[in-house]
């Protein structure tokens, strides 16, 4: 295996710099990434990625001489809630965190957008480094700079805007990734690819025999082309006043499925599959220039990798409500992120949500 690719760069207008590494075996030994003056670490990870790597993690970091303490999350959306992020303050607290230590978050994008939250507010800040155990993790939620947790009434409805100082995303995590897990990331690489165009398009189905076998470089590969395109615009616009929104292709409709059926009933990814498909359809019925073949190709990606492309007719009525909610809308008017074609997006603030669930009700089962 060949060096860790990596993005060095900094964000315009602020005095932040973003760092992300991928490669395989970068959680063997974190000691190059952290800042030495580093007062007390503080492991922010779910029960399970503890049992797997985060008990060695820990020894391995007190050997070189880090105070470490560590907080639970639990697995899933469930992380994502205020009583679970008060549990954490209170637990950094008790092992002495100060403005001079530095959080580790150590999980999916679930614990990532919480841990991320919690060192946003925590002491109105502290430094922080991610660790993305998951796919869907490494190709997109560790990068970006936005932390967040859910409300009753909506996802990531309380969060910030916060850069970790580094994100090192170790490819080897992903080879015991179950089936499903991965999948879901590649939900989120399919539209970095359908925002970017080709070559990173095609790797869903040219990749798709090695990406199964998770053989490192292809792994490396797909996680260093996804950051690299997210990367590129969230340069170009880090604070989400322009081009950044291009980011939420396939997740007005994806936020709104998964508020409408209740968070978990569907992954992340498996809603952005779905999400894709229903705003694929949009573009196809309301002229963007998307066209029937294109949105064959998308569906072609989509399930060779064994992801959902029909929305469930029920939820159909409920969606509204939702994704009128939509941190997006601007003046009152909710913003569409539409295909053209593989390469460019065009956005719409013309749909009206009786027109929008005619066309949603042709891609429904």
């Amino acid at each position: 295996m060949g060096e860790p690719w990596q993005l060095e760069a900094q964000l315009p207008g602020r005095d932040v710099r973003l760092k992300a590494v991928a490669g395989g075996g970068l959680l063997a030994d974190l000691s190059p990434f952290l800042p030495q003056d580093a007062s007390v670490l503080f492991l922010v990870t779910s029960p399970p990625l503890w049992e797997l790597y985060g008990e060695v993690l820990v020894k391995a970091l007190q050997k070189r001489g880090f105070p470490v303490g560590k907080g639970f999350l639990p697995d899933g959306e469930a992380a994502k809630n205020p009583e679970s992020l008060a549990n954490l303050y209170e637990e950094a607290l008790a092992v002495g965190l100060d403005r001079e230590g530095l959080l580790l978050a150590l999980g999916g994008g679930t614990v990532l957008d919480a841990a991320g939250f919690m060192a946003s507010t925590y002491l109105r800040g502290i430094r922080s480094i991610y660790l993305p155990s998951t796919l869907l993790s490494q190709v997109d939620a560790a990068l970006g700079g936005k932390t967040a947790i859910n409300l009753p009434k909506g996802k990531n409805l309380v969060g910030t805007f916060y850069w970790p100082e580094g994100i090192l995303c170790d490819v080897r995590l992903l080879r015991s990734l179950p089936a499903r897990l991965f999948a879901e990331g590649m939900a989120e690489a399919i539209k970095h690819g359908l925002i970017s165009g080709a070559p990173y398009y095609d790797i869903p189905l040219e990749g798709r025999t090695k990406l199964l076998r998770r053989e490192e470089e292809s792994l490396q590969a797909l996680v260093a082309g996804s950051l690299a395109i997210k990367g590129a615009i969230v340069l170009e616009d880090p604070w989400e006043k322009g081009k950044r929104r291009h980011l939420n292709l396939g997740h007005t409709v994806a936020h709104a499925l998964e508020a409408a059926a209740g968070y978990g009933a569907f992954s992340h990814g498996e809603a952005v599959a779905m999400g894709l498909v229903a705003e694929g359809q949009l573009a196809l019925r309301v002229g963007t220039g998307w066209s029937a073949a294109e949105q064959k190709g998308l569906l072609e990606r989509l399930q060779a990798w064994s992801l959902p492309t029909g929305l469930p007719r029920d939820l159909l009525p409920k969606l509204p409500a939702f994704w009128q909610r939509d941190k997006k809308k601007h003046h009152g008017r909710l913003r569409w992120v539409l295909p053209m074609h593989p390469g460019a997006l065009q956005e719409r603030d013309d749909l009206p949500d009786g027109e929008v669930l005619k066309i949603l009700e042709e891609v429904a089962t």
